[in-house]
């Protein structure tokens, strides 16, 4: 069978500027294996430094987004793909193109297939994880939070939550759908994206190659007769380049770490994880004298938040600080850190604490 299947996918992979199943597949996930690890190092960062570099947790997405934004800009018009594509040797041909290999890919993409490529690679993505994040967010919060029992806000809400995983599904077995009529030579596009973007994917020639060391050559040259205008747009590119040939070469090196941190998830290593990767021990109060209107409260049974006598007593797993529930739920809801010591928190991290008296 795995013969069978090998040959299958060697005899399709034989034809004209057709890449195989792996090669296609293996450039789709290599951003998003690549997207956990920058969140993880901003999650160290803001965790060590709450003041300085929490705002790359808050803003990760936004941040993320615009950096690939500008990676993936820079790929589309210099090589007609994007990063990964370009990682494993492809290239986007347009679908109107006939069955040729069109033009050479140093020369771009035309105006309509680069603007919607780029809208796929960079807008998708981000909304995608949005769509996820909120959910997950919604349905954490539906055992804690309070809703009118009439309200149109909680049928909405429901309806979400309800309808989410099927969209979800379908999402995924759109996806799925493509790529067996692509390993089948039923199709010639391997994902539902590349029709909305009205591009194929194929590898890239001789040609090809031979034109991007000509281009990079004569870039290196000296310049002669350039405008001011003109040696800044010259400059701009060649530093744009730069980063990007640097930030190729720095994904070969860095796809072993890439499969590392991968292992080092694994369930089998999650306690290790928790263990190495817990919050450090907040400082304790500050002492009587020098506190301040904006200090902790000077009797334990005061909420820092509203300075009253806590109700429905609520400890931040994070920090270990009590609050009152509201106060908390509304704080950290908003917020996403903790009132005292700035560390990131979530909703789940609330824990109710019972009295023995009660």
């Amino acid at each position: 069978m795995a013969e069978r299947g090998a040959h299958l996918t060697a005899g399709l992979s034989a034809s004209a500027g057709r890449p195989s199943i792996f090669e296609v597949v293996a450039q789709d996930t290599l951003m998003s294996a690549v997207r956990p690890a920058a969140q993880h190092a901003c999650k160290v960062l803001a965790e060590s430094n709450p003041a300085r570099y929490g705002f790359l947790w808050r803003w990760f997405d936004e941040l993320y987004a615009l950096l690939d934004l500008l990676l993936q800009r820079h790929y589309l018009s210099r090589t007609s793909a994007s990063f990964s594509e370009n990682f494993y040797g492809l290239k986007r041909i347009p679908l109107g193109g006939g069955r040729g290999l069109w033009r050479l890919a140093n020369l771009g993409l035309p105006k309509t297939q680069y603007w919607r490529s780029l809208l796929v690679i960079i807008a998708v993505p981000y909304v995608k994880v949005k769509l996820d994040r909120l959910f997950a967010r919604l349905r954490e919060e539906d055992d804690y939070a309070i809703h009118l029992p009439e309200s149109s806000w909680k049928r909405l809400y429901k309806a979400f939550l309800a309808a989410y995983p099927f969209v979800n599904m379908g999402w995924e077995g759109w996806f799925l759908i493509y790529r067996l009529l692509y390993v089948f030579g039923r199709s010639q596009i391997h994902s539902p994206l590349l029709r909305v973007a009205g591009v194929r994917l194929g590898n890239l020639t001789p040609a090809d190659l031979q034109a991007f060391e000509q281009r990079s050559s004569s870039a290196s040259g000296p310049l002669t007769s350039e405008s001011v205008v003109g040696n800044l747009t010259s400059f701009l590119g060649k530093a744009v380049g730069g980063v990007a040939m640097s930030l190729s070469t720095g994904v070969s090196v860095g796809v072993f770490f890439l499969q590392f941190l991968e292992w080092w998830y694994s369930s089998e290593n999650q306690e290790t994880i928790k263990s190495l990767s817990s919050l450090p021990t907040p400082p304790p109060p500050v002492h009587l004298d020098r506190l301040t209107n904006e200090a902790l409260p000077r009797l334990k049974t005061i909420c820092p938040l509203c300075n009253k006598i806590r109700t429905n007593d609520t400890a931040l797993a994070t920090s270990g600080y009590v609050y009152c529930y509201r106060c908390a739920y509304s704080f950290v809801k908003r917020h996403q850190r903790c009132p005292v010591t700035g560390y990131p928190s979530e909703l789940q991290h609330l824990v109710k604490l019972y009295s023995p008296e009660a």
